[in-house]
């Protein structure tokens, strides 16, 4: 041994590598570790070999291999701690691929369970119809739109939350009393069209509408009962003025004019 190289006794390589000092010992007892040099006071001593050595020991421990596997990578005279090192450094840095993945999958989680009170119901998504019309509707619009269509629009709606979802449906409600107030005049006025191109902005809160879609909504909001039964709610008339209304708008090619 060089008087130059440094030595460590057993108390200070614990401190610098963070293992106890009864680890170090066990790693001595089973020949793991063994240290450089005794003392005659029997105090062990370790050089930079063995701090190189016990890092070896320490990337294995934490890749979970047996410490009797560990002694006999160390001991293999063909072993290689250049190689061993770009190895290891490979393996963490899939590993810490792997525990990245598992961070953002435990931090969504989080999310959805916070959020879950938050989230709409099927029932609250559907108010005001009874079951068999909300089973029959979301047939008929399967039917019509495709089920994709569908459920991307009832995600969209589940997503706002419950506040979102309510300011949502009031700003529907909302125009909807305003042409009540313009049904005395004709479904071409300037109001009355900003009002349908209002409601046309608020139905691609769910889903696309096209001009063959709103035009198609238009007629159904008249000739299916469930539908006239919500606009009628608001007044008397109200879904076969919308509708005449709708088609203006969509003539016009979804200008307000």
């Amino acid at each position: 041994m060089k008087k130059t190289d440094a030595r460590y006794s057993v108390k200070q390589l614990s401190e610098l590598a963070g293992v106890s000092i009864r680890t170090l010992h066990h790693y001595d007892q089973i020949d793991l570790l063994k240290p450089a040099e005794r003392a005659e006071s029997r105090y062990r001593y370790y050089q930079k070999e063995q701090l190189y050595r016990l890092q070896q020991i320490l990337f294995y421990r934490e890749l979970d291999y047996p410490l009797d596997e560990i002694r006999k990578i160390l001991d293999d005279p063909a072993f290689d701690l250049k190689h061993s090192l770009k190895s290891q450094r490979a393996q963490l840095i899939n590993q810490i691929g792997r525990t990245r993945r598992l961070l953002d999958t435990i931090d969504k989680t989080i999310v959805q369970l916070e959020n879950e009170s938050d989230m709409i119901s099927d029932k609250e998504m559907y108010e005001g119809f009874s079951q068999n019309d909300v089973d029959q509707m979301r047939s008929e619009a399967i039917k019509n739109w495709g089920e994709d269509q569908v459920k991307a629009a009832e995600q969209r709606i589940k997503d706002m939350g419950k506040d979102q979802w309510k300011k949502v449906q009031q700003h529907g409600d909302d125009i909807c009393k305003r042409l009540v107030t313009l049904m005395d005049r004709e479904p071409t006025a300037l109001q009355v069209q900003q009002e349908v191109a209002n409601y046309h902005q608020h139905l691609c809160t769910f889903y696309e509408v096209s001009l063959e879609r709103y035009r198609a909504l238009g007629e159904m909001y008249v000739a299916d009962e469930r539908f006239a039964a919500h606009f009628e709610k608001f007044g008397i008339g109200l879904a076969a003025f919308l509708n005449q209304a709708i088609q203006v708008f969509c003539d016009r090619g979804m200008k307000v004019e």
